[in-house]
C-alpha cells in the first residue's frame, strides 16, 4: 500500500514555517524522492519517500534484529604473551562502572543501545498502526518522542571509535573480530537509513490529519509578526496567544514565537562547557599499564602517540573529533550568540549554515569516549597489560553533552530577525515584538515571492 501524498488528499493549503529562518510557505505537491526547500535559506522542510510506512518499518525491524545479534555474540577478543580476553558489546559500557565512572558508562549505554532500541521500537509501533488502518495507543506521544531521541543516538560514532581502538590495539596484541562486530557495522548503517526514512510530514498527516491553516496567514513573509509558529515536531503552523506561547493542536508540543531566554541559556551552557574543557584536556583521559609500568595519556598525548606509531589518518581523526571540533563548536556558538543582536551587520544565510554545521559535528566528539570504553573493557590483564579511564573522561563527555545542549537551545531565527536594522528587539526573552514588522531583507538576500518552497529531486540532484 502506497497512499497518495498529503498534498493530493486535501484541497486547502498546507502551511509550514521554516525551522531555521521562520519563512512561511505552502507545501507544493511532492513526488517520491523529492524535497521541499525553504526559498529563503534552503533548509529542507519535507522529504517525501515512496512507501513511507513499509520502508521505515522494514528497516526498523531489520535494524532491531541486528542489534540483538550484536548483543548476543562475542564482540572483540585479543591475545598477547599467552593472555587473552574476550568481550561482548554491552561490556564496553558496563565495565566502566567498576572503575567508578557510572555517568560515562550510562552515556555509552544510552547512546549506543538503549535509545536506539527505544527509537526502533517506537517506529515499528507507530508504522504498524498506520499499516493496519488504526493507530495503536500512544502513537502520537511515541511519534513526538522520536524527534527528541534522534540527536542522541551515536551508533555510527561508536563504530568509528571501535575502528580507532582496533588500530591502537593492533600494535600491542593480536585482535580477533567477533560476529558482533560485523553485526554492529550493519546495525549502524541501517539505523542511519531508518532515521532518514521516516517521513515526518506524511507520518503526522496519517496519524492526525491536517487542521485548517490559520486565518489570514500570508505566505512569503516571516511567521512571527503574524503571531504564527511552526511546530518543531510535526511541522503544523499554529497561531499563538498574546504572550507568544501556546501548544500545537496536532501533537501538543510547546510553541514559542522565539524560544524564551535563548541567548541566556546558550551563554550559560557555553560557559559550563568551557570550564569543563580545561580539565578534559589537562588531565589524562586514560592510563595504560604494560609490564608493570603505567603511562597516562591526555587527549593530545594520545594523538602524539598515534603519530609516533605511524597511524597518521587515525591521529588526524582523533585530533579533529576530540580537539578541533569541541573548541571550534565553542568558538562558533560564542560568535553566533555575539552577532545575533547585530543581525544586520553580517550575512544571515552564512551564519545559518555555520549553525547547521555546529549541530551536525557536535556528536562526533564522542569518539574518544567510545575508544576509552572499548579499551577499558577489552584490555584487562592486570600489571601485564591493562587500561583504566582517567579523570578527563567524565569532563570530556560533559563538554560534548553541554555543547550539544547549547546548540539546541540557540534560536536560529534570531539570525534573521531585523536583518536590515541590525538591532535586537527589546524583549526580556530576546524575542521580537509580535506585532512589529520585520524589515524587508537586503536585495542580495530577498527570496522570490512564492506561495510554496522550492522543490528538487533528492535522488538526482
Amino acid at each position: 500500500m502506497d497512499r497518495t501524498p498529503p498534498e493530493q488528499r486535501v484541497s486547502r493549503r498546507r502551511l509550514r514555517a521554516c525551522h531555521e529562518c521562520d519563512w512561511l510557505m505552502a507545501l507544493p505537491p511532492l513526488a517520491s524522492g523529492e524535497q521541499a526547500l525553504c526559498p529563503r535559506c534552503g533548509h529542507a522542510a519535507v522529504t517525501r519517500h515512496r512507501y513511507p510506512a513499509q520502508r521505515s518499518m522494514a528497516l526498523a525491524i531489520t535494524t532491531l534484529i541486528l542489534l540483538g545479534l550484536a548483543l548476543g555474540y562475542p564482540f572483540l577478543s585479543f591475545s598477547t604473551s599467552g593472555i587473552s580476553n574476550r568481550i561482548e558489546l554491552i561490556e564496553a559500557s558496563t565495565e566502566l562502572i567498576y572503575f567508578h565512572e557510572p555517568l560515562v558508562a550510562m552515556a555509552v549505554l544510552l547512546t549506543t543501545i538503549v535509545l536506539p532500541a527505544v527509537y526502533l521500537t517506537g517506529v515499528i509501533w507507530v508504522q504498524a498502526g498506520l499499516l493496519t488502518g488504526k493507530a495503536l495507543p500512544m502513537s502520537r506521544h511515541i511519534a513526538r518522542s522520536l524527534v527528541h531521541l534522534y540527536p542522541w543516538m551515536m551508533v555510527d560514532v561508536f563504530l568509528i571509535g571501535t575502528l580507532v581502538s582496533l588500530i591502537k590495539i593492533a600494535s600491542l596484541a593480536d585482535v580477533t573480530l567477533g560476529p558482533s562486530f560485523w553485526a554492529l557495522g550493519a546495525y549502524a548503517l541501517l539505523l542511519l537509513a531508518t532515521t532518514q526514512s521516516v517521513d515526518r510530514d506524511w507520518l503526522w498527516f496519517a496519524l492526525a490529519g491536517e487542521p485548517p491553516a490559520p486565518d489570514n496567514a500570508r505566505t512569503g513573509e516571516t511567521a512571527a509578526p503574524q503571531r504564527l509558529s511552526g511546530c518543531s515536531t510535526c511541522g503544523l503552523v499554529n497561531r499563538v496567544d498574546d504572550t507568544g506561547h501556546g501548544r500545537c493542536q496536532r501533537c501538543d508540543e510547546p510553541l514559542h514565537l522565539r524560544r524564551p531566554h535563548s541567548l541566556q541559556r546558550t551563554w550559560a551552557l557555553l560557559a559550563a562547557s568551557a570550564v569543563m574543557y580545561i580539565p578534559a584536556n589537562v588531565y589524562p583521559i586514560m592510563t595504560t599499564t604494560s609490564l608493570g609500568s603505567s603511562t597516562s595519556n591526555t587527549i593530545v598525548g594520545g594523538v602524539i602517540e598515534l603519530v609516533n606509531m605511524g597511524s597518521w589518518p587515525i591521529a588526524l581523526v582523533i585530533l579533529i573529533a576530540s580537539v578541533i571540533v569541541p573548541l571550534g563548536k565553542l568558538i562558533a556558538l560564542v560568535w553566533l550568540c555575539s552577532v545575533a543582536p547585530r543581525a544586520g551587520q553580517l550575512n544571515a544565510l552564512s551564519r545559518t549554515r555555520l549553525y547547521r554545521l555546529t549541530e551536525f559535528i557536535g556528536r562526533w566528539s564522542m569518539v574518544d569516549i567510545f575508544v576509552v570504553a572499548i579499551l577499558v573493557a577489552l584490555i584487562r590483564a592486570g600489571n601485564l597489560m591493562s587500561v583504566t579511564p582517567g579523570p578527563a573522561a567524565l569532563a570530556f563527555a560533559s563538554v560534548v553533552v553541554l555543547t550539544m545542549l547549547a546548540a539546541k537551545s540557540f534560536e536560529p531565527h534570531l539570525l534573521w530577525d531585523y536583518a536590515n536594522e541590525g538591532t535586537m528587539p527589546t524583549s526580556r526573552e530576546n524575542q521580537p515584538a509580535p506585532r512589529s514588522p520585520i524589515p524587508t531583507m537586503a536585495p542580495s538576500m530577498t527570496p522570490p515571492k512564492k506561495q510554496g518552497p522550492q522543490t528538487r529531486n533528492s535522488l538526482h540532484e
